[in-house]
């Protein structure tokens, strides 16, 4: 089921405010779009970030306050679920 393309998931994520996700047309590592709008916790400056290539054909960051906005097109998919099991936490004790 690894080359399996979906048509459409929402999910949301709590972590010192709020995300909303969208992706469309996505399967394991790639999405044809995705989308996230957010409310944070804290203020921050306005910010406005236009990428091309890197894992993405088209990828725009935009925040104001405490409102966020990003969405990109035919870029690697966002899976927090993934990112959080490879990382090392310390956890196990270390032997000598």
């Amino acid at each position: 089921m690894r080359g399996t393309m979906r048509l459409i998931k929402f999910s949301k994520r709590e972590d010192y405010g709020t995300d909303w996700y969208v992706q469309v047309l996505y399967s394991k590592s790639w999405a044809v779009f995705q989308g996230c709008l957010s409310w944070c916790e804290f203020p921050g400056w306005p910010y406005l970030q236009i990428r091309f290539g890197m894992g993405s054909m088209l990828d725009i960051i935009f925040s104001v306050y405490k409102f966020g906005l990003n969405f990109g097109f035919f870029e690697r998919t966002w899976n927090w679920g993934d990112f959080l099991e490879d990382i090392d936490w310390g956890d196990e004790e270390e032997t000598s």
